[in-house]
């Protein structure tokens, strides 16, 4: 990388930071972007300058937008009493893309981590407590969608506590559920984990 100009060095040392890039990577989309057309890399530029800042938080949910409410929070076409509270908004995509939900979120921005010193007041778990609280009765439905590992396990358990006690204080008729998780399609059960094998019996349906 020594020969390289430094310009197109720089790009490519940048580039290399970026999860799942290595070196030679790095220096294939540098290339690529030095034989892009100026006015294609112009607009890229221009794009990449305006991303801190004209993108936002969702004043209701947290999602990434650039408006004070996202597109979903104003859709009025979706239902509103359900709220499906995800880690981050990569997940809130993942719901998206697959067009399988059409209630809100409420985006997270990290789980409790303690050995990472992430805990619950550095995440979004208070505004949503505020969000029910001030919902009018609105809200039938909280869907825990935080990830099946041990801190997203205990980020869901700590919501679920706190939920809990506000529905005992203002009387609230509000549905709390869980993901269900256990064995994909296709799968085979003789390679399936202990902790798969039961939570797919613990979440088994009626056939």
């Amino acid at each position: 990388m020594s020969s390289l100009p430094n310009s197109l060095k720089n790009i490519s040392l940048f580039l290399e930071r970026l999860p799942g890039i290595g070196e030679k990577t790095a220096n294939r989309l540098a290339f690529f972007l030095l034989n892009l057309p100026e006015e294609d890399l112009k607009e890229f530029a221009n794009n990449v300058s305006d991303l801190k800042s004209k993108t936002k938080l969702c004043k209701n949910c947290f999602n990434f937008t650039e408006k004070e409410i996202c597109e979903i929070c104003e859709d009025g076409e979706r239902n509103h009493s359900i709220i499906c509270v995800v880690e981050t908004v990569l997940d809130l995509l993942s719901f998206e893309q697959g067009r399988i939900y059409n209630g809100v979120y409420h985006v997270l921005h990290g789980k409790i981590d303690p050995l990472n010193r992430v805990g619950p007041d550095d995440l979004k778990i208070r505004n949503l407590e505020s969000r029910i609280q001030n919902s009018e009765s609105k809200i039938k439905e909280i869907i825990l969608a935080t990830n099946p590992d041990m801190e997203g396990e205990a980020t869901a358990v700590y919501i679920k506590n706190k939920l809990t006690e506000i529905k005992k204080l203002g009387n609230l008729e509000i549905k709390i559920s869980r993901l269900a998780y256990g064995l994909p399609m296709g799968a085979n059960l003789e390679y399936a984990d202990y902790m798969t094998l039961k939570k797919a019996i613990e979440g088994r349906n009626k056939f």
